[in-house]
C-alpha cells in the first residue's frame, strides 16, 4: 500500500468514526426522550462531552474511557452505545483487560444509579450484556487485523527496498566487470604497443634519428599509460580473479566457444552469425559475450533440454543479438541471484542500446539486444 492510499484510508476511517460517534450522541438523546425526556439536557451534555473525548486523539486514553464509563454508570441505557465505542477502542489498542474492567465497572455501578434509564430491566438486560461483549470481541479482531496489515505492509516495503539494493548491487557489479574487462583488453593492447616500439627502437642504427626519438616517446607513453591503467582500474577486478602479478591475457573470447561449451554440457545450441566480430567495437563484443553467456545459463536453469537459438549480427549500424528457447523443464539443483539480466541491461544501456527479455509466446523465452555503433566506425570496427 502506497503512502497516498494509506493516508486516504486513514482519512476515510476518521470520517466513519466521526459519523458513528455523532450517531451515538443522537441515539442517546432519542433514547432519553423515549423515557419522557425528563433529563434531556443532562444526558445530551454528557453524551456531547463523551463524544468529544472519543473524537479527540489526545483524549482517547485515558480520559475518554473514564468519562464514558462514569456517564454510562449513571445514565445507563442512553450512553451504552458510546461505552461500546470506548470498549472497541481499548480492545483495538491491546487494552482488553482495561476494557473488561470498564464494562464491569459501568454495568455494576449502574445498579445503584438513575433508575429510569437503568441497564438492568427485563427489556434491556440482554442488550446490556451483548453490546459490550461484542464491542470487545470486534475490537480485538480489528486490532489484530490492523496490526497484521501493518506488518505485511512493512514486509512489502522491506522487500521493495531489498530488491532495489540488489538491483543497484547488480548494476555496480556489472560496471566493475566492464571496467575489469576493458582493463584487460586495453592493457593487452598497450603492452603490444610497448613491445613493438621496443623492438623497433633496438634497430635505431638503421632508422632516422627523429623516428628513433618518436619511437622512444611512444614506448615511454605506452608504458606509463599501462601503469596508470593498472593503478586506476586494477582495483576494480574481482578479488577472486587472477592475481595482478600474472601475465595479462585478453578476455576477448569468441561466442562460438560458449556454444561449444554448452553443447559439451548437453545443450542443443544453434548459432548463426552475420558479419565479423571485428566489424563491431570491442565493448560490443564483450557485451555480446556476456549476453549469450547469461542467456545460455538461464536456459539451462529454467528450460533444461530445450534447444537454444542464438543469432548475432555484428554489421553496422548496430550490433544485434537474439537468443530464444522454447519451454523446458526447470532445474531445482541450481541457485542464482536472479539479477543477471539487471546487470546486462545496465551494460547495454551504458553503450547506448536497449535490451529486452521476456516471454515470446507458447512458453518460449527471448532475450534480444540492439547496440548502435558509434559514429565514425568503419566496417572493421576501427575508428575512421
Amino acid at each position: 500500500m502506497g503512502p497516498v492510499s494509506s493516508r486516504e484510508g486513514r482519512r476515510w476511517q476518521a470520517y466513519g468514526r466521526g459519523a458513528l460517534v455523532a450517531l451515538c450522541v443522537v441515539a442517546a438523546a432519542l433514547n432519553d426522550m423515549s423515557f419522557e425526556g425528563r433529563h434531556l439536557a443532562a444526558v445530551m451534555t454528557a453524551a456531547l462531552v463523551c463524544g468529544t473525548a472519543l473524537l479527540v486523539p489526545r483524549l482517547r486514553w485515558p480520559v475518554a474511557p473514564l468519562l464514558v464509563t462514569v456517564a454510562t454508570a449513571w445514565w445507563g441505557w442512553p450512553l451504552l452505545p458510546l461505552l461500546a465505542v470506548a470498549l472497541f477502542d481499548l480492545a483495538v489498542d491491546r487494552r482488553a483487560r482495561i476494557a473488561v474492567g470498564c464494562a464491569v465497572a459501568a454495568l455494576g455501578a449502574n445498579l445503584l444509579s438513575y433508575r429510569a434509564t437503568s441497564l438492568w430491566t427485563a427489556q434491556s438486560y440482554a442488550s446490556t450484556l451483548l453490546l459490550p461483549v461484542l464491542a470487545v470481541l470486534v475490537g480485538l479482531w480489528w486490532g489484530g487485523r490492523r496490526r497484521l496489515v501493518q506488518a505485511l505492509a512493512a514486509d512489502v516495503e522491506h522487500l521493495r527496498v531489498e530488491s532495489q539494493l540488489r538491483e543497484e548491487a547488480a548494476r555496480v557489479a556489472e560496471r566493475s566487470r566492464i571496467a575489469a574487462e576493458m582493463h584487460d583488453v586495453l592493457a593487452h593492447r598497450l603492452s603490444l604497443i610497448a613491445l613493438h616500439t621496443g623492438v623497433l627502437a633496438t634497430k635505431g642504427d638503421t632508422l632516422p634519428a627523429p623516428v628513433v626519438e618518436r619511437l622512444g616517446l611512444l614506448r615511454t607513453a605506452s608504458v606509463e599509460a599501462l601503469t596508470d591503467l593498472r593503478d586506476v582500474l586494477g582495483v576494480l577486478r574481482d578479488p577472486d580473479a587472477t592475481p595482478a602479478g600474472a601475465a595479462l591475457t585478453p578476455v576477448m573470447r569468441d561466442v562460438g566457444e560458449l556454444a561449444d561449451e554448452a553443447r559439451a554440457a548437453g545443450q542443443h545450441v544453434e548459432l548463426t552469425t552475420d558479419g565479423l566480430p571485428e566489424q563491431a567495437p570491442t565493448t560490443h563484443r564483450l557485451a555480446v559475450h556476456r549476453i549469450v553467456q547469461e542467456a545460455l545459463t538461464n536456459a539451462r536453469k529454467h528450460a533444461d533440454g530445450a534447444p537454444v537459438t542464438v543469432r548475432i549480427d555484428y554489421r553496422p549500424p548496430a550490433t544485434l543479438v537474439e537468443i530464444t528457447n522454447p519451454a523446458g523443464t526447470p532445474r531445482t539443483d541450481t541457485v542464482g541471484s536472479g539479477y543477471g539480466l539487471v546487470g546486462l541491461r545496465e551494460r547495454v544501456t551504458t553503450l547506448g542500446g536497449h535490451l529486452n527479455a521476456g516471454p515470446a509466446g507458447a512458453g518460449a523465452w527471448r532475450v534480444a539486444a540492439r547496440i548502435p555503433h558509434p559514429l565514425g566506425i568503419e566496417q572493421d570496427g576501427t575508428p575512421t
